[in-house]
């Protein structure tokens, strides 16, 4: 991703380079995934050399593995994969001083100018120059056995949160960031549509704030079992009827229309769904990315004044989410399904794009 790591995309191979190679899987085009192996660039004085620890698998990573897009961004080839990640730090540029060798982090994916109107008011991550924008990958990946990043984008992690932890702070941090922006607190109401990593996040995060009156729905009896175990008041099963019968659904269950719902489906029935349960003058937050375009009942929206919201990312939640894991007030670790090695990256990835055997969140060791 246009820079992430200063200069952009394959030609970084050609900077001065450590006495060491980094071996990471290289997308070439739509399911052509290659192992390759390229000399590390020297650092900038601003950036780190992390060795990574744990790779988290995220939809956004399939989406690109096997369709060469994700919503309406298009991925420009040969790019890297992973940007759920933890790992340990090997070496500094002479700039950056809040981390050192042999520390354990996090790193917050993304780029932005710091210099626009948004990034000077703090909403950098709709920065329009972020790399966000451009693409949706990163070159190399965090998919990788060592990865070079900028220093004010990378985070240390307590001892007392896990590698596999640390590298689910990143949609963890997502799910912060959507709860405070749809204003989520003690004795709220909450519908969560679709039980995927992040509507479950979104789940545990918002009793974590108070909410006290929870439903999660999903198309999977599995999920909605996950959904349980994680703390949800009520669960729905869903895929039939249409999206006003299940709101009654929704109505029934819950005993109150919701204050607010978390769309993570990304679903054009899933969204009608969020806008025909939710209360009036409620908040319907999208979450999940669907197609560039969908269908949805709203002028249903319109005249009872529910309000629909976006979120894109995580804006300044790393630290919130560091801290709620480091204080165990949410438990993430239900989420990894299935554990891969670094060199069984395709067997994880095919698993995790068909669905096989549960699969909600794939993690690699690098």
């Amino acid at each position: 991703m246009s820079g992430l790591q200063g200069d952009a995309g394959p030609a970084t191979h050609s900077s001065l380079c450590f006495d060491m190679d980094n071996t990471f899987p290289v997308l070439h085009g739509v399911k052509d995934l290659r192992l390759e192996t390229h000399p590390i660039p020297e650092l900038r004085d601003d950036q780190v050399l992390i060795r990574m620890s744990k790779v988290g698998l995220c939809g956004t990573d399939i989406s690109m593995v096997y369709k060469g897009r994700t919503a309406d961004l298009d991925v420009t080839f040969p790019t890297g994969v992973g940007h759920e990640a933890s790992g340990v730090v090997s070496k500094c540029g002479k700039d950056v001083t809040h981390v050192k060798p042999g520390d354990r982090v996090t790193i917050e994916p993304g780029s932005f100018c710091r210099t626009c109107d948004h990034c000077l008011s703090g909403r950098y991550n709709v920065c329009d120059k972020s790399s966000f924008h451009a693409s949706v990958a990163m070159y190399p990946g965090c998919l990788a056995r060592y990865f070079v990043y900028q220093g004010h984008l990378t985070y240390k992690l307590p001892d007392s949160i896990s590698d596999e932890e640390g590298a689910i702070v990143e949609p963890l941090a997502v799910a912060v960031h959507a709860c405070r922006r749809a204003g989520v607190w003690a004795g709220q109401s909450m519908l969560v549509t679709g039980a995927g990593p992040i509507g479950l996040l979104c789940l545990v995060v918002a009793k974590a704030l108070g909410a006290t009156n929870t439903l999660v729905t999903d198309i999977k009896e599995s999920r909605l079992e996950l959904a349980k175990k994680m703390g949800a008041d009520h669960t729905l099963l869903v895929g039939s009827g249409t999206s006003q019968s299940q709101a009654k659904q929704v109505h029934q269950m819950m005993g109150c229309e919701p204050d607010v719902t978390m769309e993570c489906s990304g679903s054009q029935a899933g969204i009608s769904l969020a806008i025909y349960a939710t209360k009036s003058r409620g908040k319907v937050m999208q979450v999940g990315l669907s197609g560039p375009e969908v269908t949805v009942p709203l002028v249903h929206a319109g005249v009872r004044e529910v309000d629909i919201m976006g979120v894109f990312r995580y804006l300044n939640t790393y630290p919130i989410a560091i801290d709620l894991l480091a204080k165990k007030l949410v438990d993430v670790n239900p989420l990894i399904t299935h554990r891969f090695k670094f060199e069984e990256f395709q067997k994880a990835f095919d698993m995790f794009y068909k669905g096989e055997d549960g699969a909600v969140k794939c993690m690699i060791s690098c």
